[in-house]
């Protein structure tokens, strides 16, 4: 069974035939009980949503490969920091990204690079699409205690059929990917090309759109994306959801037998981020909404299929 925190089915391109009972269950969200409904639950609430402070904007989040029991956060405007956080919400650094701005940064991730563990920083945002083309910044990865990480390679990309808006990055071994958000047109997945050199700008290849893509409706545009550490699951979010996908499947195009968790009864004012840790953690952050209002730090505790 897929990890699951309240209603699961396929998308739905996918035969809706199944029937399944549905389960209620209750956990304790920030001092009050919150009922979700669900269908043979695999994940549960272990925290939160709690305040982030320092972040009004959280906009995305990755667990450390370099440091146990850290978190890496970022603002989407404002400064080029990197937040490290302990899995309470806490923050135990600030590390500025050397030779980095902000114009959008919608979402961050740790993986694999020639020098062993990166930090990527997407700056992707455009909200009105317009933008001549986006950034990703990547950087060795940093100790939380450390002042500034190295100059960071720069990778400009342009989109194969014009400015886009998008919050949704992930690195596997299959490449570099962005998932637009669906509010200036329809959802769809943008692959990096394998030949990268820091400085230039490429183009990037369309790979493909849910069967039923079209514009989204608020709480159903993503947001954010992550990447399990084993590389065999795709976790994007929206608003109000997480979809899970078989990384292989997912990275070819094909969108079919996502699953489906419910976060409405999380409360987040509004839901950005999302990290998988090798415990099958899954880590949610989202912007206070404005009129610096503290962003939020959920956690998610999930059973993985092997």
């Amino acid at each position: 069974m897929l990890p699951t925190l309240g209603k699961v089915n396929t998308m739905r391109a996918v035969n809706a035939s199944v029937v399944v009972g549905a389960v209620m269950f209750a956990v304790m969200l920030a001092g009050r009980t919150v009922e979700l409904r669900g269908d043979s639950p695999s994940c549960r609430v272990a925290a939160g949503p709690v305040a982030l402070g320092e972040l009004p904007e959280a906009s995305g989040v990755a667990v450390s490969r370099r440091s146990p029991g850290v978190l890496w956060a970022i603002n989407d405007s404002g400064q080029p920091v990197l937040f490290a956080l302990d899995p309470s919400g806490a923050v135990k650094g600030k590390v500025r990204v050397a030779g980095a701005s902000v114009d959008d940064w919608e979402d961050i991730a740790v993986g694999p690079c020639p020098g062993g563990s990166c930090i990527y920083v997407a700056d992707i945002g455009d909200n009105n699409a317009r933008r001549s083309h986006v950034t990703i910044y990547r950087v060795p990865e940093p100790s939380p205690e450390d002042a500034a990480t190295a100059v960071a390679d720069v990778f400009r990309a342009t989109y194969p059929d014009g400015p886009q808006d998008a919050e949704a990055f992930f690195v596997t071994d299959a490449g570099w990917f962005i998932v637009t958000k669906g509010n200036t047109g329809p959802v769809a997945l943008y692959r990096f090309p394998s030949a990268l050199r820091s400085g230039t700008t490429v183009r990037l290849e369309r790979v493909g759109s849910p069967r039923d893509a079209r514009k989204a409706k608020w709480g159903d545009r993503i947001t954010g994306a992550a990447a399990s550490p084993d590389g065999h699951w795709i976790a994007l979010r929206s608003h109000e959801a997480i979809m899970f996908f078989r990384a292989d499947e997912l990275v070819a195009g094909r969108w079919q037998d996502a699953r489906h968790v419910d976060l409405r009864g999380l409360r987040e004012r509004q839901g950005e981020g999302i990290a998988i840790g090798a415990d099958h953690t899954v880590y949610l952050v989202g912007e206070g909404g404005g009129h610096s209002r503290p962003g939020t730090l959920a956690r998610l505790n999930c059973t993985f299929p092997q």
